[in-house]
């Protein structure tokens, strides 16, 4: 049985990519993240040498510590968190034990430079409906727990991408955009290396209600009416992006654990 310090391979795997997940911090050596760069879903990279001097960017998170073997480097820098208030697992049999796993593992080759904060930044056009709020909601719950939209008008999207140093996506000419019949969520699930079943459920109802092909699958044309309502609801378009974290939170768990389930009233066996 683990230590009470310890997060298996499996609480992650079901933690992974969801509202609870924890922030995992990935203190890999230099030498053992050349081997092998891809990452932990939503894990950012920290130097477990310093670890005193950022202890506090983890502040009010729960920390899961991932080094190659979940021995010592994760162990201690997950002591450290801890003594600085913040609660911190390390992660049992570490990186190697969830490439063992199988489990979903981020590739680099396209993740966007990170900012001076360790961020990824990305821009697209104001007024999002639904590939708009699906990818960002793929890349804060699987790429970068941390990253920066910028919704502006659909015009400026390059020359701000240009200025600012982000990532433009969902718009005409860019690599982040629509091809053939997939849209901007499908590419970035290939992209990033992310193909599951839930995912890959999860991106046929976002493509339909992105593309007026609500045939693709039953929960499209729902999707695409709560998105539409969303985004009359919220004049903001960060405020709307929280509020529709949620819905796509929800989509994915009935995606991974409840789409062969039916609901029906009465219930079997009920008394009427």
């Amino acid at each position: 049985m683990p230590s009470p310090d310890i997060i298996t391979i499996a609480q992650l795997v079901r933690l992974a990519g969801t509202a609870e997940a924890p922030i995992i911090v990935d203190v890999r050596t230099e030498e053992d993240f050349a081997k092998d760069p891809r990452s932990l879903p939503g894990a950012v990279r920290r130097d477990f040498r310093t670890v005193a001097s950022w202890v506090g960017d983890f502040a009010g998170r729960n920390v899961a510590v991932v080094c190659q073997r979940g021995l010592k480097l994760s162990q201690g820098v997950a002591a450290w968190l801890r003594h600085a208030g913040t609660p911190a697992e390390a992660v049992e049999s570490g990186f190697e034990g969830w490439v063992a796993s199988g489990g979903l593992l981020v590739k680099p080759d396209h993740v966007p430079p990170r900012d001076e904060r360790g961020r990824t930044l990305w821009v697209t056009r104001a007024r999002p409906k639904v590939d708009r709020i699906a990818c960002p909601w793929l890349i804060r719950r699987f790429v970068d727990p941390y990253a920066v939209f910028l919704f502006v008008a659909p015009s400026e999207v390059q020359a701000v991408a240009e200025r600012f140093g982000a990532a433009p996506f969902d718009i005409e000419g860019v690599f982040w955009s629509h091809r053939g019949e997939l849209c901007t969520f499908d590419v970035m699930i290939e992209e990033f290396g992310l193909r599951s079943d839930p995912l890959l459920r999860l991106a046929a109802i976002v493509r339909g209600a992105d593309t007026a092909r609500l045939d693709l699958a039953p929960e499209a044309a729902g999707l695409l009416a709560a998105s539409l309502g969303l985004s009359r609801m919220h004049r903001e378009d960060l405020a709307q992006l929280d509020a529709a974290m949620g819905l796509y939170d929800a989509l994915y768990r009935w995606a991974r654990d409840a789409n062969g389930e039916t609901h029906n009233w009465p219930a079997p066996g009920a008394k009427v």
